[in-house]
């Protein structure tokens, strides 16, 4: 696991450069070390104002362009009918980097401008016909409804409502005299007509009666093409009205009414002959207005096509440009400012990459002038990198989602890889739940080109993300689906049973005896659908949790051996790895020794009746040296639990005062030389060896002041008297509550195989013996249902579940025993990640 060949064990090596970049070859360089993706720059200038920076300018003209591009995306999202947008890898790439980047940067500025100038003339224009078209769509369908109301009215009597109010009355009360006034269509009253939205005429009928006392007669009729707002999209549906009423205060009144309810009135002749000529000249201008709206609306979508096809090429331009000019931002200038000074933590193993993308940069750039790149020397801790690819990058997102490692320690997510899904699999374990879920993800990684270029939903984007990790706890599952010979509840007879069930005796009871052969794999079929078969596979999937759980702790706690090796603590190894592993295997160690054992006897063979381990675990803490002689496993049992109970209570004073000693003597030796902390004198002179003025001569002076400044917090020794307390009980609490917790792998298999069980006994096992074409028909049915019912609710809905509680087996029961997880994300400066961000 050495440095040369960095693997998952550990984070990468890191290193902080310093980059002395002239000014001309500043962007090119950024450019280069953004497209390759590995450094991760320092904030030299944390004092500054962001306004105030040196490129504020720069950015501000990204960020305009920016604006643009998203207001084209925008309206092509508006757009009723698709409008293609060509993918960005089919597109030509626009330069940006050499001697014409600057040239191209300010064409795309210019041409994103006539864009937009001319997409904005267009969406106004075509605003404005929207307008003009539904104000005379409005008028042509008021015009028509009022000519029906007046032919209407020559020929029958009209309906007059009656007031609200049984005071008032209406003003058409004499019949005669209406008969007298239809036949020449000439009303002694004048009316108003107009538009309003449906939603509001039963409002607008209401407020107009008790406003006019009923002194006013009002007709509407609904309009059935809905009218549709250019700017939102939203559909509006009207009606037409016409409202009779005597006085000019009365229509003001109703007009007024009318306005303040977002109603539109339109001037109506009461001449017969005008109002025909006046629907003529309507629909000429609508006819004209909707060829001329028609066009524009043409020459919008080919502009939107157009910009369509450069949009993706522009989105990728402009994000590049403004993370260069923002990570610009973080660079100092020399003192004759003709030089950028920038600082970056980097993969060791990647300098020489780095060295080639200065190089190719300088030769891109047209100059010969070359970015220097020199080591600074630091003891600042580094930010945790892992190198990850799509099939270990899911694993390593789920130990991340924890804490982020701190830098070189060992990394659980290499070891989640096997862990993770095996534990899945032993609450999940059945032979066809495994399958399908591990063929739904064989496809989505069959899919894996054509989805990775696609937008997809985020439940399906999540999915899509662990694929390998779906693919895996597929696998498994299969795996712990044949050991517990299990398949959607049934069995397979893969192997000759060792049992052989008798005949059914006087109380109907058949027994099994043993045949002499033994299942070579998995769970005997002959105890699937026996009586105490529940009851076997409880205490089997129990105790095999305990088992599974202990060496999964175990493991987890061995991972602090390699940790404190590496960081040269071997203080933490005889103080805290050593005890505590004594400790956890004296107890919980010895169980998982006790039921191997007691799995391996053949109790038929024995006098006594198999012993309680839970009885026997209490008894060893409760009353050590007692051992029931009828419930004794193996002989010199009560001296063995002696001596592992007082291994155990010796480890707890071991944990609990050996580190803080051994600190205290520390201490004291170093006092003792006459050393003291720098925090003692703070006006003392800062240190002055040759080491560090040649440091300092090389350009490594800023470093060494955030040093002085920001590392090795010095801790009193109260407090690590106070966190070793806080360790010892955590962990010797955590061992009993963690061991306990891993009875989640029993409960969660033993419910899955019992919701399997139940879904099947109730559904496809009540119509097998339905037999024609009746009952092959119900059975079709039946099956779509149950194969249905297993993937929502036995595959996706107990498979989250399980997930969940593996998780919580690695992050709580695992990640406690050896995960410090103080480190900080490696965030390097990646234009593949900018799409992410966005």
């Amino acid at each position: 696991m050495g440095d040369d060949y960095p693997t998952l064990f550990r984070s990468e090596q890191m290193s902080l450069m310093q980059f002395l970049i002239p000014t001309e070859v500043a962007h090119d360089t950024v450019a280069e070390l953004g497209e390759l993706g590995n450094v991760q720059f320092k904030d030299l200038n944390p004092a500054v104002n962001p306004f105030q920076r040196s490129f504020v300018g720069e950015i501000r003209r990204t960020e305009e362009m920016t604006r643009r591009v998203r207001f084209f995306e925008s309206q092509i999202q508006k757009e009723k009918d698709v409008v293609p947008i060509r993918p960005l890898y089919d597109s030509a790439p626009l330069l940006t980097v050499g001697p014409s980047a600057a040239h191209n940067i300010d064409e795309l500025d210019v041409t994103l401008a006539e864009h937009e100038k001319r997409l904005v003339q267009m969406n106004d224009s075509y605003k404005t016909l929207s307008e003009r078209t539904r104000e005379l769509v409005e008028a042509r369908h008021v015009l028509r409804e009022t000519a029906v109301f007046f032919e209407k009215a020559e020929t029958q009597h009209t309906d007059i409502r009656t007031s609200f109010d049984d005071s008032s009355a209406p003003l058409l009360q004499h019949d005669d005299r209406e008969q007298q006034y239809s036949s020449t269509v000439q009303f002694d009253l004048e009316f108003i007509a107009g538009t309003i939205d449906r939603t509001r005429i039963s409002t607008f009928e209401r407020v107009l009666w008790r406003v006019l006392r009923g002194n006013l007669y009002m007709n509407h009729t609904d309009i059935t093409e809905p009218f549709v707002d250019p700017a939102t999209n939203t559909e509006t549906r009207k009606n037409v009205f016409i409202i009779f009423a005597h006085g000019d205060a009365l229509l003001a009144k109703i007009r007024k009414v009318a306005e303040s309810m977002g109603a539109t009135l339109y001037p109506i002749d009461a001449n017969a002959d005008k109002r025909s000529d006046s629907l003529r000249e309507v629909t000429a201008r609508l006819e004209d207005l909707e060829t001329v709206l028609y066009n524009t609306g043409l020459n919008r979508r080919s502009k939107l096509v157009k910009i369509g096809e450069n949009l993706a090429r522009w989105q990728d331009v402009v994000r590049k440009e403004k993370a260069i000019y923002e990570t610009m931002n973080l660079f100092n200038f020399d003192v004759r400012r003709k030089t950028l000074v920038a600082e970056g933590w980097v993969p060791t193993r990647d300098l020489t990459m780095i060295q080639l993308a200065l190089r190719h940069a300088t030769e891109a750039s047209g100059t010969s002038v070359v970015p220097i790149l020199h080591e600074l020397r630091t003891s600042k801790t580094p930010p945790t990198f892992t190198r990850t690819n799509k099939f270990t990058e899911g694993f390593q997102t789920i130990m991340d989602a924890y804490g982020i490692a701190t830098y070189q320690e060992v990394n659980p997510g290499l070891f989640a890889i096997v862990t993770f899904p095996f534990l899945f699999a032993v609450m999940f374990g059945d032979i066809g739940h495994g399958l399908i879920i591990f063929f739904a993800a064989l496809y989505m990684i069959y899919q894996e080109k054509k989805w990775a270029r696609q937008e997809l939903d985020e439940i399906l984007g999540q999915f899509f993300y662990g694929r390998y990790i779906i693919l895996l706890m597929g696998t498994f599952s299969v795996y712990t689906g044949l050991m517990y010979n299990d398949i959607f509840s049934k069995s397979l007879h893969i192997w000759h049973s060792g049992w052989d069930f008798l005949e059914p005796g006087s109380n109907g009871v058949s027994y099994a005896v043993s045949n002499g052969h033994m299942y070579p794999f998995g769970v005997d079929p002959a105890w699937h659908g026996a009586d105490n078969g529940l009851v076997f596979t409880n205490s089997y999937k129990m105790k095999m949790s305990i088992v599974l759980g202990v060496i999964h702790m175990t493991f987890a706690l061995c991972l602090q051996l390699p940790n404190h090796i590496k960081f040269k603590r071997p203080l933490d190894i005889y103080a805290n790895f050593i005890p505590q592993m004594i400790f956890l295997q004296s107890i919980f160690g010895y169980l998982v020794v006790c039921i191997l054992y007691k799995w391996s006897i053949d109790w038929s063979t024995r006098d006594t009746e198999p012993p309680s381990l839970l009885n026997m675990l209490i008894a060893m803490l409760l009353s050590p040296g007692k051992v029931d002689a009828n419930a004794q496993l193996y002989p010199g049992q009560s001296f063995i639990q002696v001596v592992l109970l007082l291994l155990a209570m010796v480890c707890v004073p071991w944990m609990l005062c050996m580190k803080p000693y051994f600190q205290w003597k520390e201490i004291q030796m170093i006092q003792g030389q006459g050393y003291v902390g720098l925090s003692h004198h703070n006006g003392g002179h800062r240190e002055s060896t040759d080491e560090v003025l040649e440091g300092e001569e090389e350009g490594n002076g800023r470093v060494i002041v955030e040093e002085m400044e920001e590392e090795h917090e010095q801790h009193d020794f109260s407090e690590v008297v106070i966190h070793q307390i806080i360790h010892t009980i955590e962990f010797c609490l955590g061992c009993i509550s963690h061991t306990a917790s891993y009875l989640r792998l029993w409960a969660l298999s033993l419910a899955h195989a019992q919701l399997s069980e139940v879904l099947w006994s109730m559904t496809i096992e009540k119509f097998l013996g339905m037999s024609g074409i009746f009952g092959t028909i119900i059975l079709a049915i039946v099956v779509v249902f149950w194969f249905s019912a297993t993937v929502f609710i036995l595959c996706i809905m107990e498979g989250l579940s399980a997930f969940l509680h593996a998780l919580r087996l690695h992050w709580v029961e695992a990640n406690s025993k050896h995960y410090q997880g103080e480190g900080y994300l490696f965030t390097p400066l990646s234009f593949a990640k900018l799409d992410e961000k966005e």
